[in-house]
């Protein structure tokens, strides 16, 4: 995959950093697509250059169109046309329930987790389209685009939203040999999980209800998005891979 150009949103921490580095590691030069944090990003981006790619960083909120836009034409004049997207950038959860949830709340996190994935994806699209050039979108869901919980509404509808994103564009995109899939982590160690990250005790009650004993890291769910960009994911689109730990398998115990 030598020589090829990847635009990772969400890139300055937790999974969109470690898919920066794990496509830096396979041969992908990286737009590194952040928020807020400059320092965040340029850490990451230096993951990049120490794997002998290129690298550079971009801010943006992808819930703003125009902001969209004019990421895209920076990463084109300045590193090139991507042939991969990997859309990480979003929001967790609010924990209100919908009765006591502002709309300014449920309007920010489906700008963030759906509407954003959506501007990228659109003109990703655009520019493949125009170029003939096939390529790769990679969407980091969550378990909870199918299985949900109480004060989660705004974060399941967004990311259930994104599951059938990803399978509608999956259709209108593969005449133009563009693949579209999802990956649905479960319980991961990230910055979003920061308290699960910083309390052991707490991180064990949770690692029990997972199968595998254990929660998720950030860098196995990147050799997954690596591995949706690889040759060897050719045939894979329209599909949601699950990664949780056998966490999403428990649903119907005690039933």
């Amino acid at each position: 995959m030598a020589d090829q150009i990847a635009f990772v949103t969400g890139a300055e921490s937790g999974i969109g950093a470690a898919c920066a580095t794990a496509l830096a590691g396979a041969g992908f030069d990286v737009a590194v697509l952040f928020f807020k944090d400059q320092a965040l990003a340029d850490a990451s981006a230096a993951t990049v250059t120490a794997a002998g790619r290129k690298a550079i960083t971009v801010q943006a909120d992808v819930s703003d169109e125009a902001a969209v836009e004019a990421a895209f034409d920076r990463v084109k004049s300045e590193l090139g046309l991507p042939t991969v997207l990997v859309n990480s950038a979003g929001l967790n959860q609010s924990g209100v329930n919908v009765a006591d949830m502002s709309t300014a709340q449920w309007l920010r996190l489906i700008g963030s987790d759906l509407t954003g994935p959506f501007l990228t994806s659109r003109r990703f699209v655009q520019e493949l389209r125009t170029a003939k050039s096939p390529g790769r979108i990679i969407n980091i869901s969550s378990i909870h685009a199918s299985d949900v919980r109480a004060g989660a509404a705004d974060y399941c509808a967004a990311k259930g939203g994104l599951k059938n994103l990803t399978k509608t564009m999956a259709l209108e995109c593969a005449s133009l040999g563009i693949t579209v899939n999802a990956i649905a982590p479960g319980m991961i160690l990230t910055p979003m999980n920061s308290r699960a990250v910083s309390d052991g005790a707490y991180r064990k009650t949770l690692e029990a209800d997972v199968p595998l004993g254990r929660a998720g890291r950030a860098d196995e769910v990147a050799k997954l998005a690596a591995y949706l960009a690889s040759p060897a994911a050719d045939y894979i689109t329209g599909a949601t891979l699950t990664i949780d730990g056998g966490l999403s398998l428990l649903l119907a115990e005690g039933a």
